[in-house]
């Protein structure tokens, strides 16, 4: 069993920074990839990034390329997102996810709400 929790969500202003933090826990930690979905109020489950877990390839959403920046430290099995030039579209919770061996473990979310 794999645990997923994320840290250092919070209330920022409109343009601000944030950097969330992911810790995974459990059975020997091995994942294909780790990453990041938001779920703002009303809207879907959409995804952020996500970055392999032995090459340490990024991907981006869309709406989040240029001002997130995914990154992992394989020592501590946690994994990063650094969040800037934060906008209003950004406030949702964000859920950390691993890809273990083709088995989906998800943390249990962390708020970020972004104020003008």
């Amino acid at each position: 069993q794999v645990q997923l929790v994320e840290s250092g969500g919070g209330l920022l202003l409109l343009g601000g920074s944030l950097r969330l933090s992911c810790a995974a826990s459990g059975r020997t930690f091995t994942p294909y990839a780790m990453g990041w979905f938001r779920q703002a109020p009303g809207r879907e489950r959409e995804y952020v990034a996500h970055i392999t877990w032995a090459v340490g390839r990024t991907y981006y959403a869309d709406s989040v390329k240029g001002r997130f920046t995914i990154s992992k430290d394989n020592s501590k099995n946690t994994v990063y997102l650094e969040m800037t030039k934060l906008i209003n579209e950004d406030t949702a919770v964000y859920y950390c996810f691993a890809d273990v061996s083709g088995d989906e473990y998800w943390g249990q979310g962390t708020q970020v709400t972004v104020s003008s």
